[in-house]
């Protein structure tokens, strides 16, 4: 069995496993929640729409009946807006429900992880490990090469695996491959005969580059859709995959019910339908990268080029810029607990400008 890294903490006690965390933070700095700035969590910077809000607001007096346990007319909603088949489609508590729920489903023998990238990936399949002996197989992205995937790599590495997981665009690295590429990928998967699951949890910052419709002549594709990072329906834990007919009646026979709430069924309805929202983040996600990558170039600042709305940054002094930072109510993610990351990468969110300065200008007093 190839046994898998998993490390929760840094030297101050401090859980960095994900971003996010800020309310460990508010207990060890003993300072209020909104005082907190957090860019170790890559979440849209306009917050939650208007029309969200609206739609919690008229779903409050239903919490009394249970959720739609099949989230019917959300399923309805992303198939149409997708152009893809409802009964394809299970949603779920988070994209991350549904990670935990594939190999949990089909016990795989031996599963490809390509290293760094999302973690949630192999703690999921090692959760299966001591019933089922399933073995990882990495495949590590190199440094030099800026992590980027290698296409004829993976697939080679695919010869003896019945899994793969693919993060596109990757997280923590920002780095995307097209969707030819992809494509190419699952076309091998297929004739592998091993599952290719796509994690798509930042697509819609390059949606053009998604396979979701593709699960179609596929059998052998999976894709996974979060709601978090675009939408910023965070804390309402929403996600979706999209699934071959012949595979997702088994992952509903492994699935618990109720796991979606009433709320975020609705939420993510009015998320969908707000065209205007989706408009207005990639107008500001794309003037804000700019602002940053100009102030990380006047700090000589290595970066890594992002499609998303984050940055993989690497300095040597990440472990004292990371402290640093904290100890001014400013989260940063430390990504040493990566596979294949060393302790000199910071991975920072893309956020509001006056927060975005605010960074900078830390930066370069901590530099």
């Amino acid at each position: 069995m190839i046994k898998s890294q998993v490390s929760a903490k840094n030297n101050q006690g401090y859980d960095h496993e994900h971003g996010g965390n800020i309310y460990r933070a508010v207990q060890e700095l003993g300072i209020p929640e909104s005082e907190i700035v957090d860019f170790s969590a890559s979440i849209n910077p306009l917050g939650i729409s208007r029309r969200v809000k609206e739609a919690i607001k008229k779903e409050i007096d239903n919490l009394v009946n249970y959720p739609d346990s099949d989230s019917n007319a959300l399923r309805e909603k992303i198939a149409g807006h997708h152009d893809i088949d409802p009964e394809t489609i299970i949603c779920g508590n988070g994209s991350t429900e549904l990670i935990y729920l594939i190999p949990r489903a089909f016990n795989p023998a031996k599963v490809l992880i390509p290293s760094p990238t999302f973690s949630e990936y192999e703690k999921a399949v090692s959760t299966q490990q001591s019933a089922y002996s399933t073995q990882i197989k990495y495949i590590d992205l190199k440094e030099e090469e800026r992590f980027r995937v290698n296409i004829d790599g993976i697939i080679a590495a695919m010869q003896d695996c019945d899994m793969a997981f693919l993060c596109n665009p990757n997280n923590p690295t920002g780095d995307l491959l097209k969707r030819d590429e992809v494509l190419t990928i699952a076309d091998a998967a297929k004739e592998e005969g091993c599952m290719l699951v796509v994690d798509e949890a930042f697509i819609d910052f390059c949606l053009e580059e998604s396979v979701i419709k593709n699960v179609l002549n596929n059998p052998y594709l999976v894709v996974l859709r979060s709601m978090t990072k675009f939408y910023a329906l965070t804390g309402l834990r929403i996600g979706y995959g999209v699934f071959p007919k012949d595979v997702i009646n088994k992952i509903q026979q492994f699935k618990e019910p109720w796991t979606v709430n009433s709320l975020a069924q609705k939420a993510a309805i009015a998320a969908i339908s707000d065209d205007e929202y989706m408009v207005e983040t990639d107008e500001l996600i794309k003037r804000e990268k700019n602002f940053l990558e100009k102030g990380f170039q006047k700090l000589n600042l290595e970066y890594f080029p992002s499609t998303v709305n984050y940055y993989l940054l690497k300095t040597e002094n990440a472990e004292r810029i990371v402290s640093g930072l904290k100890n001014k109510g400013i989260l940063v993610r430390d990504c040493s607990n990566f596979r294949r990351l060393k302790s000199s990468y910071i991975r920072i969110a893309v956020k509001s400008r006056r927060d975005n300065e605010m960074l900078l200008r830390e930066l370069s007093e901590l530099r």
